[in-house]
């Protein structure tokens, strides 16, 4: 990989503030520092070391699967010609090899065994290339997007507040040593190892003290109760049993095995050797399409049979029961609405983006 690649990919600029830029880099050892990098991190890593692990058995890779995930990825960005892909490539900086080296990767790591020894290597301590290929994993995979966003809010937060005082940095500081395990002697270390200095640091310190003063201020009981109670309906939880069935006739015969014959949807699913799943959802992770008819069921009943691509859903609605503040999937839900709606606001004031990541 060239050194122009390198810069492309890690330099290009996401966002700005009236203080500072803030690049594809930046955004990442932020998120780092914040401890969101490990466990993509080790999945990237198990990637590699499958690729490698066929190189040196001198496997092939199948050309076929390795194009069809590739115009998948093309037909869920809206990329239709192949100029329209090498330009939205570009202007994340990476060029068709990294994009077919990407898919190779995928490829790899479905069809050969995992290896759960692979050396465990922090992030800190991985070489240059080895962390843009990461940055290209984190861009394509769409992970990128998404830390961008939480920089953004802890960015915001920080123009917006007063100043930080030394006693808020120290209890941001003792979070952090805890996150990445240092202490006063090793966290220099940590530092060298990742390029940055104690400057870098200590703005990171205050962004997150700044975010979590910030937090803590809006997310009160009764902030949460309020949103609760806008979003009773979306919230509404439902328990759910579901068979995945390969076909129209088969989702048909196991709708009258439930409603006729009295069998259970476990016992459909064991008979006929499909996929059976007992899960929780909230009415608004149901697709659009099919919350009415969540709603209109009475619990126990079974819904019509249900396409899902090339297969057919069977549902059953065991019980469904109104948002409060007690179920954990409701508060969390209702917090990330109150943050988001203060953070929009603060971003469209002190957040200025440059380019786009998804």
């Amino acid at each position: 990989m060239t050194e122009l690649a390198t810069s492309a990919i890690e330099s290009r600029v996401v966002f700005e503030n009236s203080a500072k830029s803030f690049t594809v880099r930046d955004l990442i050892d932020a998120a780092h520092f914040r401890g969101e990098i490990a466990e993509p991190w080790r999945r990237f890593l198990r990637l590699i070391a499958a690729e490698s692990k066929a190189d040196e058995a001198g496997q092939e890779a199948d050309d076929d699967a390795i194009a069809s995930a590739a115009e998948q990825f093309r037909y869920q960005h809206d990329l239709i010609t192949a100029e329209e892909t090498e330009r939205w490539l570009g202007e994340r900086g990476i060029d068709l090899g990294h994009f077919s080296s990407y898919f190779v990767r995928q490829f790899w790591s479905t069809t050969v065994e995992d290896d759960e020894a692979t050396e465990d290597q922090n992030f800190e301590s991985g070489s240059e290339e080895l962390r843009t290929l990461f940055a290209i994993e984190l861009t394509l995979a769409g992970d990128l997007d998404a830390m961008a966003s939480r920089s953004s809010w802890h960015v915001a937060a920080r123009a917006a507040a007063e100043a930080v005082d030394s006693e808020q940095i120290a209890v941001a500081k003792a979070r952090f040593r805890k996150r990445h395990n240092l202490n006063e002697e090793t966290e220099g270390d940590w530092l060298g190892k990742l390029g940055r200095d104690p400057e870098w640091l200590r703005a990171q310190l205050e962004m997150e003290e700044a975010y979590e003063q910030a937090c803590a201020r809006l997310l009160t009981p009764e902030a949460r109760g309020r949103e609760i109670s806008a979003l009773r309906l979306p919230l509404t939880r439902f328990e759910v049993e579901t068979i995945e069935l390969d076909s129209l006739d088969a989702a048909r015969e196991g709708l009258l095995c439930v409603r006729e014959d009295g069998m259970s949807m476990e016992e459909v699913a064991n008979e006929g050797r499909y996929p059976y799943r007992h899960t929780e959802i909230l009415l608004e992770d149901v697709p659009e399409d099919l919350q009415q008819k969540f709603l209109s069921v009475t619990p126990g009943d079974v819904l019509e049979p249900i396409a899902h691509g090339e297969s057919f859903h069977l549902c059953r609605i065991i019980g469904k029961a109104e948002p409060h503040l007690d179920d954990s999937l409701v508060k969390s839900r209702a917090e990330d609405r109150v943050l988001e709606r203060h953070f929009d606001e603060l971003i469209s004031r002190h957040v200025f983006w440059k380019n786009v990541l998804a």
